[in-house]
């Protein structure tokens, strides 16, 4: 295979560099493109562009791939903790057994936020979504750690900004659920592993033990792995885009939770739950909804089946749907909603249409019913989701950092007015 490609402009020919990635992806190079011929691509909402290098993460959406730094995600799930994960994609290995726990104490060491943001709570109003709420605490957090907004911070200044961010993310997470419910904050306990303390600080109560079930534990590592980085979707490229102007940790990651927030990218657990309800609401009668949604003609479609990436099926949902399983199992909730997600699941994983057309449910809606069946309220949803996919964030914006990236800075074709005179506002 030729190592360039040619780009014929007029009577003038470019070669542009073939960059072939490590688990096989081609791209044409055209990094130069714009200084040799003075043109650019267009390339709207960049479905075709690949904006840097990474070696984070691999997803393949046609094989239903998915690896983080080059461990299959069947195997972390499996085998890893969301701390152990976390220290993969922030460091590029799998730790030792002293540096995850050396990890793990640096990260326990920090998980006090101030008391002064509990004030911060008094000034959202009380129906304040949980995301607005989370993406500005985790923003004020550089105004607290103001060594973050050095842009050439050593590599121990650095290391410690990342710890603060995974350590006090799981606290503001938890004390967000806990204001929503009016109820007071619980502070985190150092005995308990990352993910027993975060549901500890969620489900604990000031005024008795509240045991938390290893199986909860279990599937909450599980839910917070699969989330925990998907290659540059839309809120990781903000945040790398973002911190390439050596904007500071907690404000890229903030950007970062604030373009997770749309419903075209993090709400689709909580539209699952949505979409639940409504057929409840409608009677429950699943065969209804499942042939609007087989009617070309009806605008109804099912939330949490079939994914923009996976072509196939989603590698995390057949992970996922084991962990529901067992929750549902322990838990023992009779919710018709949720009976209804199992009627659902079952016609998609056997009905021709949806089997022919690739319509699995993926991982947000076994998510969506996860978090549903943990007691969690569903504008609650994103916020969980923001947390798992935390530790991919701060790796990407470590990479970015470390490769030393210029600025993001795309271009654009102009097609608004051109030569147009001023016209004084008495002869308007």
């Amino acid at each position: 295979m030729s190592s360039s490609a040619q780009l014929k402009i007029g009577d003038k020919t470019y070669d542009l560099p073939i960059i072939e990635g490590t688990e096989g992806e081609k791209a044409i190079d055209i990094s130069k493109l714009r200084d040799q011929s003075g043109f650019v691509t267009l390339d709207i909402g960049y479905k075709n562009t690949g904006a840097t290098q990474s070696g984070i993460t691999f997803l393949d959406g046609e094989l239903g791939v998915l690896k983080y730094r080059g461990y299959a995600i069947e195997q972390l799930a499996e085998k890893s903790t969301f701390i152990e994960v976390a220290y993969l994609l922030i460091y590029g290995d799998l730790p030792t057994t002293k540096q995850l726990t050396d990890f793990q104490y640096e990260i326990s060491r920090h998980t006090l936020v101030h008391e002064d943001m509990k004030k911060f709570f008094d000034g959202f109003p009380s129906k304040s979504h949980p995301m607005g709420q989370l993406s500005s605490l985790v923003c004020s957090l550089s105004a607290f750690y103001p060594e973050s907004l050095k842009s050439n911070q050593t590599k121990e200044e650095l290391n410690l900004s990342i710890v603060k961010m995974l350590s006090k993310m799981a606290t503001i997470v938890s004390w967000i659920y806990k204001k929503s419910l009016g109820h007071p904050v619980m502070y985190p306990q150092n005995k308990y592993d990352y993910v027993t303390n975060f549901l500890n600080m969620t489900f604990g109560q000031l005024t008795e033990d509240v045991v938390i079930d290893p199986v909860v534990v279990s599937a909450m590592n599980t839910l917070l792995i699969l989330h925990a980085d998907h290659e540059q979707n839309c809120s990781t490229s903000t945040v790398r885009i973002v911190g390439s102007s050596e904007s500071n940790i907690y404000a890229s990651v903030s950007a970062g939770i604030s373009a997770l927030w749309g419903p075209l990218h993090g709400g689709a657990n909580q539209a699952v739950i949505e979409m639940l309800e409504k057929i409840k609401e409608d009677g429950g009668d699943t065969d209804k909804w499942i042939n609007k949604a087989k009617d070309k003609n009806d605008p109804f479609r099912l939330m949490g089946f079939g994914h923009r990436v996976y072509k196939n099926f989603d590698p995390r949902a057949k992970i996922i749907k084991k962990a529901c399983d067992d929750i549902l199992e322990k838990l023992g909730i009779n919710d018709e909603v949720l009976e209804i997600a199992k009627r659902l699941e079952e016609v998609a994983l056997k009905d021709p249409y949806f089997v022919e057309r690739k319509l699995y449910p993926n991982v947000d809606f076994y998510s969506g019913i996860i978090y549903r069946a943990l007691g969690f309220p569903t504008d609650m949803f994103t916020v969980l989701f923001a947390l798992g996919r935390l530790p991919g964030w701060i790796a990407q914006w470590k990479e970015m950092k470390q490769n030393k990236e210029p600025i993001g800075r795309p271009r654009q074709i102009y097609n608004g007015a051109v030569n147009r005179e001023y016209v004084e506002i008495d002869k308007r």
